[in-house]
């Protein structure tokens, strides 16, 4: 197996991005499918593990955020990655178009509230970090979303939503919630490959539409889109990772593992007990072995 580091795959904070220098495939992190599954099941343990001591410690929450073009593996990533963590201790939120509710309030909002709580480990599939990249490519979208006028001036308005946002991760960091931020960097002919293959297997047909033939026209403004969001967003606090995608399982296993590791900094442990709680769980104990084999009275 290829040794791992969360490093490599990391956006340096305050750093101009061309995402034409990273790469949408790398070498295998395995050497076969049958390490391939011992490793993503190793994985899998291991978070299961942290992700109980996260839960007992109540002391941090994690935020995870999936990023990328259609047909990436977001939801793959997310199927198996997170497939061992106690579902009490996760919670996961897709983010569709913006309906009437979520247009009356700022473009925050929607995602504020669905933060998660101190113990568990929550997890966007796409993010409000749609607000600076399919509203960038479709404008038209940013003028539905019922702003003063003097608001969205296209010379500020990106600039002005990139601070919010790391803003808003600043106060969340300072508040014991950890920001881990994954872009699925796919290439256009992967790409291609996927969408036909959800055409010509019946069983994939839904995951199809002709959305996603118009949104792939708009490659090139999508990247531009990518490449000023990481730049602007990725800090030390909450960094992005640009994971490649063209094959599932490596991507897979980089960001189980950053996940891993991201879990491990916290240094986390079961809660110890103090003198009176040892002595309750004592007594509890003593009672309990003194019970006959059938229920009291």
């Amino acid at each position: 197996m290829k040794t791992l580091h969360a490093a490599d795959y990391r956006v340096p904070a305050g750093k101009k991005i061309n995402l034409g220098n990273w790469p949408t495939k790398v070498k295998p992190v395995y050497d076969s499918k049958e390490e391939y599954r011992s490793l993503i099941a190793d994985h899998i343990e291991k978070l299961s593990t942290r992700q109980s001591l996260l839960y007992a410690s109540n002391k941090y929450a994690l935020l995870v955020i999936f990023q990328a073009l259609d047909a990436a593996g977001k939801d793959s990533a997310i199927k198996h990655v997170m497939s061992g963590v106690n579902p009490q201790g996760c919670q996961v939120f897709s983010f569709k178009h913006p309906g009437a509710e979520e247009l009356a309030h700022d473009f925050l909002w929607n995602a504020t509230r669905r933060l998660p709580e101190r113990g568990k480990i929550g997890i966007f599939n796409r993010s409000y970090y749609e607000e600076v990249l399919i509203v960038r490519v479709h404008p038209e979208i940013l003028r539905g979303e019922g702003l003063p006028h003097e608001l969205q001036d296209k010379e500020t308005i990106w600039l002005d939503r990139y601070r919010s946002i790391v803003n808003l991760e600043d106060h969340l960091h300072r508040n014991g919630t950890r920001i881990v931020k994954f872009f699925l960097h796919l290439s256009w002919e992967e790409q291609r490959k996927r969408f036909l293959k959800r055409i010509d297997q019946p069983a994939k047909n839904w995951k199809f539409s002709a959305d996603d033939m118009r949104e792939r026209g708009f490659w090139k403004q999508y990247t531009k889109a990518y490449e000023a969001c990481l730049g602007s967003t990725s800090t030390r606090i909450a960094p992005w990772y640009i994971v490649p995608a063209d094959d599932k399982d490596t991507a897979q296993l980089i960001v189980s593992h950053v996940i891993l590791s991201t879990l491990r900094d916290l240094k986390l442990a079961y809660p110890k007990l103090g003198p009176g709680r040892r002595r309750e769980l004592e007594a509890a104990r003593k009672l309990l072995k003194k019970e006959q084999s059938g229920p009291l009275g």
